[in-house]
């Protein structure tokens, strides 16, 4: 009961966040709302069994998992606030505060991948998923990895739209979520 409550309560918190984004479908944030839907249904299935087997190989791949998670997202986000020129300014409602960027980000870990706050969030995905991997929890991060794919592509074309030619210049000389894979 408490993991139905925390999971009304997470949602709402989502709806908060996403709730014009949710007006527009096809927007990056309509994505990723759906994308952090199913990683805080994951989170909850498989979160009572977080330290279960601390030293089980599933659960050392988790760990690392999330070590990288943790990493990626908080280089991506300084990023984005240091380098990107954030303004509140900017029109756009679709926008989180620290995504309203004025300039093109092409440094440290931008400089490799489009979209490592997307890809930081694969991680998450795939690390809750090894703390105790079943199918359930299979459809969930796969389900996750659909919408943070969708999401990546459609923030793709609105960044195409706001930076122009300078985004699609970048495109060719960085990838989506992995260096050098994907």
């Amino acid at each position: 009961m408490i993991e139905v409550i925390l999971f009304a309560v997470t949602t709402a918190a989502l709806l908060y966040v996403s709730h014009a984004s949710l007006r527009v479908p096809g927007s990056h944030g309509f994505y990723r709302f759906f994308a952090w839907e199913c990683l805080a249904a994951l989170l909850l299935l498989n979160g009572r069994y977080w330290f279960d087997g601390p030293f089980s190989p599933h659960q050392i791949v988790s760990w690392l998992l999330l070590s990288i998670f943790l990493v990626m997202v908080w280089q991506g986000i300084a990023s984005l606030r240091h380098k990107g020129n954030p303004d509140p300014a900017r029109d756009d409602v679709l926008l989180i505060g620290f995504e309203k960027t004025t300039v093109l980000v092409t440094e440290g870990v931008y400089h490799y991948i489009r979209h490592p706050i997307y890809s930081s969030l694969l991680f998450l995905g795939f690390g809750l998923f090894f703390k105790h991997p079943s199918w359930v929890s299979a459809l969930l991060v796969l389900g996750a990895g659909a919408f943070l794919i969708l999401a990546a592509r459609a923030e793709e074309g609105e960044n195409l739209r706001y930076f122009g030619e300078a985004y699609r210049e970048y495109m060719k000389h960085s990838m989506m979520f992995i260096p050098f894979v994907l």
